[in-house]
């Protein structure tokens, strides 16, 4: 149980980092706006995945919040990475920026594995 529960907060952890601290932070690079115009979205768009972003990564991290809140959030980050590698692949081919959001998809599904191995008897 000590071993699922380390995991669990490794991996949420990480993503916790990666997409919510990162993009909060950076966000207003122009950096960061030209990698949102450069895959074709407009500005707003970019501003708004950054509050999903932040939002859902809070909800991660949180230990007492809903479990279904939990489930959207996982889910929501699910679909951005899945749709993040689509959009650099449409655009720039194969390659590392289509690749990557795969790498965070699979500590995404760690996360996911061991919430449900760590508080999934809680939630019956």
């Amino acid at each position: 149980m000590k071993k699922n529960k380390i995991i669990f907060w490794i991996a949420t952890i990480l993503i916790f980092l990666f997409e919510g601290v990162m993009p909060a932070l950076t966000s207003q690079t122009e950096m960061a706006k030209e990698g949102i115009r450069h895959l074709g979205y407009p500005a707003y768009f970019g501003v708004a995945l950054v509050v999903f972003k932040v939002l859902g990564s809070i909800i991660l991290v949180i230990p007492r919040a809903p479990k279904r809140l939990k489930e959207w959030a996982y889910a929501g980050f699910g679909f951005d990475f899945i749709f993040a590698s689509i959009s650099h692949y449409a655009v720039e081919g194969i390659g590392m920026n289509a690749f990557f959001p795969w790498i965070v998809f699979a500590v995404l599904a760690v996360s996911y594995v061991y919430y449900h191995k760590t508080y999934g008897a809680e939630m019956a």
